[in-house]
């Protein structure tokens, strides 16, 4: 029997899309179906990642914007060896939170980065790995704040002030733009979801999303087994 290929899955958006928790919640519904995922995160997932975690997300911490995007390669390069590429090799579903698209908005368009330089360091990072889909997750900015504020303890990158955070939304709304997305097919196909209702009608809106785009993945949707987990 022919082992299916793996898959990556990446979980986008600003501060307060809900990326993170539909991500859970996709593992979640994913968990009742007989298809083996790994669930990671960006920073971390190792734990050189997790340390480089620690280092970027402190809050106090001062560092300069190129050496903020280096570490960020450096967690990406470490996961992806040690994690990702692993995953995909034994043909499971690996589902991200942030990859790519998050560098573009955060250090190219946040931080003013050159875009040439920054997605020669990523191929560097990602060995040329490629998202087969990313779920990009928007919502209008004050249903994003109240997320954020409900959860409490802002990192660093949270707090780095309201006009970066704008620079950030508008580089996601260009993503989310179908002639960005034909100009950058290194970042794979991109679906816009609404994020700005409940969980469970969010979680509706990714899992139809998942079933359409990669329909080979979900023949059924018949509860089954168990999956394996980062």
């Amino acid at each position: 029997m022919t082992m299916m290929r793996g898959r990556l899955v990446v979980f986008e958006g600003p501060e307060g899309a809900g990326k993170t928790t539909q991500l859970r919640l996709v593992c979640d519904w994913l968990a009742t179906h007989d298809r083996p995922f790994t669930g990671v995160r960006e920073p971390g997932g190792t734990a050189l990642g997790n340390e480089l975690r620690r280092m970027l997300l402190e809050p106090g911490r001062e560092m300069n914007a190129r050496s903020e995007a280096l570490l960020f390669m450096a967690s990406r390069a470490e996961l992806i060896a040690e994690v990702v590429r692993p995953a995909l090799d034994r043909g499971e579903l690996v589902l991200a939170d942030r990859f790519f698209l998050s560098t573009y908005a955060y250090q190219v368009v946040g931080r003013g980065l050159p875009f040439d330089e920054v997605r020669a360091a990523n191929r560097l990072a990602t060995a040329g790995l490629v998202p087969d889909l990313t779920i990009l997750l928007t919502a209008p900015a004050s249903i994003r704040d109240a997320r954020v504020i409900a959860r409490g303890g802002a990192d660093r990158i949270e707090r780095a002030g309201d006009a970066f955070h704008a620079l950030v939304e508008g580089a996601f709304n260009e993503c989310a733009q179908a002639a960005w997305q034909s100009a950058h097919p290194e970042c794979g196909p991109i679906a816009s979801i609404d994020a700005s209702g409940s969980e469970s009608e969010v979680l509706a809106r990714v899992t139809a999303i998942l079933t359409a785009k990669l329909p080979d993945l979900f023949p059924s949707t018949s509860p089954k087994g168990a999956v394996a987990r980062v």
